[in-house]
């Protein structure tokens, strides 16, 4: 039976399907991912037929016809994530491993179901997902120290990174080539050590963080801050992960990042305040491109006309 591998393109999504590929190889999978927030990644899947499918960290809730569609084509489907998901189709070819927990992510999901056989792997997803204290006292039970700790921190950091953009194009490695780079290595350590690939990301980061630092503030509330990134192919890139450093600079408070688009509407990141890892979901759902966790999540393609509104409902949703 044919194989495809169907992975959001973040850290969390990567390590994810390099945990079960390490642990039941399937080299001629076809790969299917793209940037972070592409997430109808199943509609690419039209006129599939008789497939072995392994969904990973993908919204089940917003790709539900099109899983429904392949289900009705002869596919068996394995769907793990860590989302909002809505009803799950019933279907004796679909098996469902999802749990919402705000101190979960998919990698550890997986973690769970092969009972921690490349747990370092698992925590790399974690801390790329900014479930840092989730993650630091998994390592510490492992019996990692703390330089080996923070080796895994920084790739989970960087390949995170890489998964923000508006398109492919603004990424500086496809993420199915990333994957590719990450297979290549059963040990984290040795990849962190020897990838060029990882270094060329570790110096656009700090490039890219560095302009980054100089932004200040757009709106301030009791709530929280929201920042007005600029229209750059630089700030597409941070977007996500300049969020998680405001989040953790600033714990008891949520956080916004305002990246405008070229049709004039707006890219919608939001953290929750890390306290309690509650509302951004709730909150981003109430328009109609949002969506994500409980912790994290995001609206696509917020109006100009609405910003305001948007703006209005975070200072009263997190009050």
């Amino acid at each position: 039976m044919n194989c495809i591998d169907v992975f959001n393109g973040d850290a969390d999504g990567i390590c994810a399907l390099h945990q079960l590929r390490l642990h039941i190889p399937q080299p001629e999978a076809r790969l299917v991912t793209g940037v972070k927030r592409d997430i109808a990644l199943l509609d690419r899947l039209a006129g599939v037929h008789g497939h072995r499918i392994t969904v990973l960290d993908v919204s089940l809730d917003r790709n539900r016809a099109a899983l429904e569609r392949l289900l009705g084509h002869d596919n068996r489907i394995l769907y793990v994530d860590h989302h909002y998901s809505g009803a799950v189709p019933e279907s004796d070819a679909l098996e469902v491993h999802i749990d919402p927990s705000p101190l979960l992510c998919t990698s550890l999901i997986v973690d769970r179901l092969l009972q921690g056989a490349y747990r370092p792997w698992a925590l790399v997803g974690a801390f790329g997902d900014n479930l840092d204290e989730v993650a630091q006292q998994q390592a510490q039970d492992t019996g990692l120290d703390d330089a080996r700790t923070a080796v895994l921190k920084d790739i989970g950091r960087l390949l995170n990174y890489n998964g923000y953009g508006l398109v492919e194009e603004d990424l500086l490695v496809h993420p199915a080539d990333l994957y590719r780079e990450v297979h290549r290595f059963a040990d984290p350590f040795a990849f962190g050590r020897d990838s060029t690939l990882l270094a060329a990301l570790r110096r656009g980061y700090g490039e890219d963080m560095r302009r980054a630092a100089d932004l200040a503030p757009y709106r301030t509330s009791t709530s929280g801050r929201v920042f007005l990134l600029p229209t750059a192919a630089w700030s597409k890139r941070v977007v996500g992960v300049f969020a998680n450093q405001l989040s953790r600079e600033q714990p008891e408070q949520a956080h916004a990042t305002v990246l405008p688009q070229a049709d004039g509407s707006y890219l919608i990141s939001v953290r929750a305040p890390l306290a309690t890892r509650l509302g951004a979901d709730n909150l981003c759902r109430q328009f109609p491109t949002g969506g994500g966790r409980a912790a994290a999540a995001g609206i696509n393609r917020l109006p100009e006309r609405e910003l305001e509104r948007f703006l209005d409902a975070f200072a009263r949703h997190f009050a």
